[in-house]
């Protein structure tokens, strides 16, 4: 099939046909399979600390000559530290079991748990080119969320990888039809629980992703618009084009970038 190449300023200046990755059968069952293992792949093990709860003297003697011991209290059989004493009687608190204040954890994360999961090579190579099919399926697109202009789908010319200024890229934006859609992703809301104190208190919108046939001038200018994403043809893979299993995500290929992924995933 044939696209057709828009430039600057969002005006068509030829067509170019598109190489056979774009015409494969979406399966969002192997795109998912994909995007899980992308994702399990990028995760950094994590555990507490081998001797938390456990730093502190608990044992109790239950027998029956021992000074301190807890013969004939009546009371449960979980590790105890001494609080206070008076005389021969003694005030305990639980400490070190998992049923206890401040005890350990019964089952706590540990570092040498394996998160990586395997795909095979032929699957991941068929998710990938499906993934690619279905940005440029216009229904699929829009069903993602996206606002899209009424000629999308299209390609870019080489000459928007020169790009410096970032309100270039909101100008080039704004001229092929994607006001209202930096608009949607402008917004960013903050995240609910815990991630707000680990550096991620905000959570944006995905937007344009930006495929180019190498690093450029626009890897710097289009960092600071909001959900907008840039990469190469070498990094691309099923999370990028598919955020979260959702398919059909809005991708904008250079005519270079085409001609890097036809070479690239034949």
């Amino acid at each position: 099939m044939k696209i057709p190449v828009f430039d600057k300023t969002g005006k068509e200046v030829s067509k170019k046909e598109m190489p056979v990755q774009f015409n494969e059968t979406v399966r969002q069952d192997l795109i998912s399979r994909a995007v899980l293992t992308v994702q399990a792949n990028s995760r950094q093990p994590y555990g507490s600390d081998p001797n938390a709860g456990m730093m502190v003297s608990a044992k109790l003697s239950r027998r029956r000559r021992d000074y301190k011991g807890a013969y004939g209290i009546g009371i449960a059989r979980s590790p105890r530290k001494i609080l206070s004493h008076s005389g021969t009687r003694f005030n305990w608190v639980g400490a070190l079991a998992p049923n206890t204040v401040g005890g350990r954890r019964a089952h706590p994360p540990k570092v040498d748990r394996i998160w990586d999961k395997k795909l095979n090579t032929k699957e991941r190579r068929k998710a990938l080119r499906s993934a690619l099919a279905a940005t440029m399926q216009k229904e699929l697109v829009a069903t993602r969320g996206h606002i899209l202009p009424k000629d999308f789908p299209f390609i870019l010319s080489d000459d928007i990888e020169n790009i410096t200024k970032t309100k270039d890229v909101i100008e080039l934006l704004y001229a092929l039809g994607f006001k209202e859609e930096l608009n949607r992703t402008k917004e960013k809301t903050h995240r609910a629980g815990k991630g707000k104190n680990r550096g991620r208190p905000y959570k944006v919108k995905k937007s344009v992703l930006f495929v180019v046939s190498k690093k450029c001038d626009l890897n710097k200018a289009a960092a600071n618009v909001s959900g907008v994403e840039i990469v190469t043809p070498d990094h691309l893979n099923a999370e990028l084009l598919a955020p979260g299993c959702s398919i059909g995500r809005l991708t904008l290929y250079t005519e270079g970038a085409i001609d890097g992924i036809a070479k690239k995933f034949k």
